[in-house]
């Protein structure tokens, strides 16, 4: 069993796995010269054989406990018949939420444009070493509703006249996407995936109100599918602050990934029965050695003793050296 699995499942808090979101990302020089050549990222996520190769860059390079696959949280409203680009400095830009084209989609679509994901995890599978987890992920329905009917506005406020504008529509994409999501854990996890995340990554954007509709109760969902087919699952419900107690105590995933806005201290006393993962700024990375240290050691003495997956609380940044991440790596593994 791996260290990652050992510590989400059966809460062994004597190992302490690392891996970092966006671990394979633009941050690393190899992953830049395959990204130059390949300028359509959705083209590029669905090269099985390429993607299977970035996801691996950062383990031959760092020796990590854990690989996170090449993939996008959007990779499911593409196969859902909507269309995505990415555009540089711009991010992603999905065409107009048509509700017909989305109902009109079918399971067996939806896996069969999704088919080079899978075989991306059976070809990562065969090549990882057997102390290492191969984590797969999805975005969260709320996460994945902001981007299909584009609610977030250019100043990263949620538009809320358009949300109360669209609820119903709303509320018949979140229960039918629901499935969809399940699907895609379901098919990743059979190809050879260990554990999955789930990103809620504008959990943070929803008035107190809407939390329970819109992050509570859609993780829940998928965290019981998973429970019940026993697939390791975290959750990482960006931004909610004190809310991460409630959101324990309703969806009660295997692990919580917690971002840098929360205090360390109040999560370990009150966030009970789960594995905790991350939590250190990706900022941190650029500043010095000791700096990074310091902070570090802050994550690893407060979670002692308690279930603990070391990881950042967000992405690496792309301008982050990966000699920093080298160097943060092995003062974690020379001091625990």
């Amino acid at each position: 069993m791996s260290k990652l699995i050992k510590v989400l499942m059966n809460k062994d808090s004597s190992c302490l796995p690392i891996w970092f979101m966006r671990q394979a990302g633009r941050y690393l020089p190899e992953f830049r010269k395959i990204r130059s050549n390949n300028k359509n990222f959705i083209k590029l996520c669905l090269n099985a054989k390429l993607s299977s190769t970035i996801t691996l860059q950062p383990i031959d390079k760092f020796d990590l406990d854990a690989a996170i696959i090449f993939s996008d949280i959007l990779m499911v409203p593409y196969a859902l018949n909507q269309e995505v680009n990415f555009e540089k400095d711009k991010g992603p830009i999905l065409s107009n939420f048509k509700i017909d084209d989305f109902l009109s989609c079918d399971a067996r679509s939806f896996k069969f444009k999704l088919q080079p994901v899978y075989d991306l995890i059976s070809i990562t599978k065969k090549k990882l070493k057997k102390d290492k987890s191969l984590i797969c992920f999805i975005g969260a329905p709320w996460t994945l509703i902001i981007y299909m009917f584009g609610l977030k506005s250019k100043d990263n406020k949620l538009n809320l006249d358009l949300l109360e504008r669209k609820k119903k529509e709303i509320k018949l994409t979140l229960d039918k996407l629901n499935d969809y999501l399940c699907l895609h854990i379901d098919s990743q996890m059979k190809s050879g995936a260990d554990a999955v995340q789930i990103f809620d990554s504008w959990a943070g954007m929803l008035p107190e109100e809407k939390i329970n509709d819109f992050c509570f109760e859609p993780n829940a969902k998928i965290v019981n599918f998973c429970k019940k087919n026993n697939y390791p699952v975290i959750c990482f419900p960006k931004g909610i602050n004190n809310n991460y107690k409630k959101f324990n105590e309703i969806v009660k995933p295997n692990g919580i990934g917690i971002d840098f806005n929360v205090d360390p201290e109040w999560i370990r006393f009150n966030l009970k029965d789960v594995c905790i993962q991350g939590g250190m700024n990706p900022r941190t990375l650029l500043l010095d050695d000791d700096s990074i240290y310091r902070e570090a050691e802050k994550y690893i003495k407060t979670f002692k003793d308690y279930p603990y997956i070391f990881n950042l609380g967000h992405g690496l940044l792309p301008e982050t050296n990966p000699d920093k991440v080298k160097k943060l790596i092995n003062f974690i593994r020379e001091n625990n």
